[in-house]
């Protein structure tokens, strides 16, 4: 060690520049093997986020909630998420968070799966149906009951399981029904006998707005953003390149994340390309001016009040922070 120091110490008396290496910014991410955390696995695996100058770790959840809740907590500091968990919070009050852009839109990438004997959605009066509660895929099939005139609580049966317990629920027929995000969709999908009744594209406000059930967000603790913009911004900065690969090579991009879905590559491809993949610029229009999507957001907020899954719409905008782009 003290030859190192003196070597050091000879290099820079002879004129030679000393070179300091700057210390990465360390992070911890929440995701999920949902599409709405594709940009930054891939950021993650491909090296975006090292050219950033970021140091990722990723954390996993099983749901929106769970890492809504490690936010609010303090144990992650960026995180994607599908809206309803982040506007029940906001609902309530929470200022610890500030949704800072939207990666996606996707459409058929979540729905309601059921055997061959169910025709519609009237079919599935008097059927057990497994759903994760306070989710996109909830929000979709309260939804859809209502346009079909079902009382949820009287002519099904919904029964709250998380999205990794699905599957074997199906399978097990100890559901009749199931309302599921890719990757579990995707699995279920596959089982013989099994179709896909509908998709997002049969919720009211992607009629009307274009806008899921629980559209994906990527947030940010509000501290981190207060301490730090400029690594937020790089976190973006990543993300954006990583939607381009997915834009522009969809077959490269689905083999870095097999490990993370464990769906084939045929179908990592397939959902890759259902989706949209929004760029930088496009967020301008979606977040700021005209604002399209937090006007959606907006209007499934007051949605939720009407389906019962928060006491009162917020004021979304006021947990949109733009500056980070």
């Amino acid at each position: 060690m003290l030859k190192r120091a003196t070597a050091l110490a000879a290099a820079s008396t002879m004129g030679f520049p000393m070179i300091a290496r700057a210390a990465k910014t360390r992070l911890t991410y929440g995701g999920s093997g949902w599409l709405g955390h594709y940009s930054a696995y891939i950021a993650l695996k491909t090296g975006l986020f090292d050219k950033q100058g970021l140091d990722i770790a990723w954390q996993s959840f099983a749901t929106s909630s769970d890492r809504m809740g490690a936010v609010m907590a303090g144990n992650i500091d960026l995180a994607g998420t599908g809206v309803v968990s982040s506007l029940a919070l906001m609902a309530a009050g929470a200022r610890q968070f500030q949704v800072i852009a939207t990666p996606n839109n996707f459409g058929r990438a979540e729905g309601v799966l059921v055997r061959e004997d169910v025709k519609d959605v009237a079919g599935l009066k008097g059927k057990k149906i497994g759903v994760t509660y306070a989710s996109s895929a909830h929000v979709l099939l309260l939804d859809v009951l209502q346009q079909a005139g079902l009382d949820p609580e009287k002519d099904v049966t919904i029964i709250n399981l998380p999205a990794t317990n699905l599957l074997a629920a199906f399978q097990g027929k100890q559901i009749e029904a199931a309302v599921a995000w890719t990757p579990a969709f995707d699995r279920i999908k596959a089982i013989p006998g099994t179709r896909v009744l509908l998709d997002d594209t049969a919720f009211s406000l992607y009629k009307q707005f274009g806008i899921t059930p629980g559209p994906d967000v990527l947030l940010t603790r509000a501290s981190v953003g207060k301490e730090n913009p400029e690594a937020v911004h790089k976190f973006l900065t990543a993300v954006f390149q990583a939607n381009t690969m997915m834009t522009e090579s969809p077959a490269e991009a689905a083999k870095v994340l097999l490990e993370l879905t464990g769906l084939t590559q045929q179908e990592q491809e397939a959902v890759i390309k259902q989706t949209t993949w929004y760029t930088e610029k496009e967020q301008h229009a979606l977040m700021v001016d005209p604002g399209n999507f937090v006007n959606g957001m907006q209007q499934l907020a007051g949605m939720l009040v009407s389906l019962k899954q928060i006491d009162k719409a917020p004021v979304v905008k006021d947990w949109v922070q733009t500056k980070y782009l």
